[in-house]
């Protein structure tokens, strides 16, 4: 039996905040936070899990790091946004709700911004949200770390990119099991 703070693949959405090319040089670990982001996009769709990405107003800040673009389908659009919340975007909400998704894996950037304030938002609506710790950052690590913490202690779930992947498949006879473990040996 599933405790219900563990991940169900067939409930589950991944949410990738703001990941864009205009926060490489002020993100400290820009690069490796984006190589991350990008394994967990890559092996969210090798498990049919849906991904949501998200762009604070793209036409200023650029679009989505290369690095995670590189895992997408070809024709895949993220949804533009002003709000800092991404459940200030209409399609954003629609996506989650197309998917039957009540579970969000939750990354990005800013921790204590954009990601902040989108966790509260789908707390607020009812879903059970799951923080990518590894996955998430801030051009200073206190305000990561605050952040984390404020959603922490708003009953979002910590959680890592091992830990949501594993959960998701559940056992090693899973038909993408060698597949994930390649992608994060």
């Amino acid at each position: 039996m599933r405790h219900e703070n563990t991940l169900d693949p067939r409930r589950t959405a991944l949410a990738v905040i703001d990941v864009q090319e205009s926060f490489r040089p002020h993100i400290p670990d820009f690069s490796e936070l984006a190589a991350r982001v990008a394994l967990v996009t890559r092996a969210a769709q090798l498990l049919g899990v849906p991904v949501v990405v998200t762009e604070q107003y793209p036409k200023g800040l650029g679009h989505t790091a290369g690095e995670i673009r590189a895992v997408l389908p070809e024709n895949f659009e993220a949804v533009e946004k002003i709000a800092f919340s991404s459940c200030g975007a209409q399609e954003f909400v629609a996506r989650l709700e197309q998917a039957g998704a009540r579970q969000v894996l939750l990354c990005g950037i800013e921790a204590h911004v954009c990601v902040n304030q989108t966790a509260h938002d789908l707390l607020a609506r009812g879903y059970q949200v799951h923080l990518l710790t590894d996955c998430i950052s801030s051009r200073a690590e206190q305000n990561r770390r605050v952040g984390i913490e404020k959603m922490r202690q708003s009953g979002a779930l910590p959680s890592s990119t091992e830990m949501a992947l594993f959960e998701l498949m559940r056992d090693a006879r899973h038909e993408q099991f060698k597949a994930i473990q390649k992608l994060i040996k």
